[in-house]
């Protein structure tokens, strides 16, 4: 047991606010690239950005009661702004992100995945099971269809 338990609930909200930061970097960068295609690419990027938003509210509406529960005494919702925290700066905007070529912005979102993944992978351990811990897969095994799709545009720019 760690000294915060979180529920699957809890890494669920984290995953919408990823998607939607996803999204705003997909729109951000088709914002700054030339090329009709790229700009294509990346708007077609943040749609499915809204996607998966949108699976992860239906999966966490799904959700059984103790997975939704909260874990802790949070009165003033410490929790919830902890992890809205950890979406904002951990993903998408922690870092300084090339958007001069395509090929940078690819690579950018792929390790924006791939931190995304490691991330949840993390608040996994913090989630008892009884509250929902095998849940965290179903975010985790999305993100990773995700990086393949990312890596089959990346591979088909250097061809």
């Amino acid at each position: 047991m760690t000294a915060y338990d979180f529920s699957a609930d809890d890494v669920f909200v984290l995953a919408e606010d990823i998607e939607v930061n996803g999204m705003d970097f997909y729109r951000n960068a088709a914002g700054k690239v030339e090329d009709p295609s790229h700009k294509k690419l990346l708007l077609d990027l943040a749609d499915m950005e809204v996607s998966h938003k949108k699976i992860f509210t239906e999966m966490r509406k799904e959700l059984a009661g103790k997975e939704k529960a909260e874990t802790v005494f949070d009165p003033e919702g410490e929790a919830l702004a902890y992890i809205k925290a950890l979406a904002d700066i951990r993903v998408f905007f922690e870092k300084e992100i090339d958007t001069s070529s395509m090929e940078e912005i690819l690579k950018a979102a792929i390790t924006a995945e791939k931190d995304s993944i490691v991330l949840y992978t993390g608040m996994k351990e913090m989630v008892p099971e009884k509250f929902g811990r095998h849940r965290i897969d179903n975010i985790i095994k999305e993100e990773m269809g995700h990086i393949r799709l990312l890596s089959q545009e990346l591979k088909k720019l250097k061809r």
